[in-house]
């Protein structure tokens, strides 16, 4: 039992510093870009995972092509690639976007109007 309860801090840890460290990545102007991009592409709540999870692979993919496409550096792959600590920083991605689309998408569906339904009306 003892067991369990250091691996449930470990993971209750790993959630505090996972939204804080994931809102510091999606905050950026890339992470911005994209999660508004996402929220848009969102139609309904429940594929707010799927698209989410697409985010992520998107932001870990331009952080790697950017400086490529700036002609600054040649294409590598993550030096750490490999590592938990990597993959640590791409849950934590996650676990930011995900409320960072879910804002975007609330305010998406409850302030925007539902494509061209309210101005379709003639006068």
């Amino acid at each position: 039992m003892e067991h369990v309860s250091v691996y449930l801090h470990d993971i209750l840890d790993f959630f505090r510093d996972g939204f804080r460290d994931g809102f510091a990545h999606v905050n950026g102007a890339l992470g911005l870009i994209i999660a508004v991009f996402a929220a848009y592409q969102l139609s309904e709540w429940k594929r707010i995972w799927a698209v989410a999870l697409g985010a992520v692979v998107a932001h870990l993919i331009a952080v790697i092509m950017i400086p490529v496409l700036a002609n600054e550096r040649s294409f590598q792959l993550p030096p750490d690639l490999l590592e938990l600590s990597y993959w640590k920083t791409a849950a934590a991605l996650f676990l930011g976007y995900l409320v960072v689309i879910a804002v975007f998408f609330f305010v998406k569906t409850r302030l925007l109007p539902k494509g061209g339904a309210a101005h379709g009306h003639a006068h």
